[in-house]
């Protein structure tokens, strides 16, 4: 079952920037994130995990062209795209990241049931 807070988060999906289109699901036991990055390289990409959030940043700067161009228009010198989702337990430190063809895919381990610390009471 999704934590309550993203379904809370989904109703303001359409204030995000649009760009990193996403789906989020559950199968086998782990939280599975697609988001679409195209025209990015792997190196654009950093990957946050911060108390149950997950936080993709995208960032391109164009590199300085050697050729003298006259741009009539030049919208890609900078690009910048930022998303989070929010997971609740998760474990952060063995989530998997793959990119390929201009879509980042993530698996996310729940924390499991043995590695919650139980606390007794005195």
């Amino acid at each position: 079952m999704l934590p309550s807070r993203m379904l809370y988060d989904s109703l303001f999906d359409d204030f995000e920037m649009k760009g990193m289109e996403a789906d989020v699901y559950l199968k086998n036991g782990k939280y599975h994130v697609d988001v679409d990055i195209p025209g990015y390289d792997k190196e654009d990409i950093k990957i946050e995990a911060h108390k149950g959030t997950i936080t993709v940043r995208a960032c391109h700067e164009e590199k300085e062209d050697s050729e003298e161009k006259k741009y009539i228009r030049h919208e890609r010198k900078y690009r910048k795209l930022e998303r989070s989702f929010y997971l609740g337990d998760i474990d952060e430190d063995n989530i998997h990241a793959e990119f390929k063809n201009g879509t980042l895919h993530l698996t996310i381990p729940g924390k499991s049931e043995e590695a919650r610390k139980q606390i007794t009471i005195d």
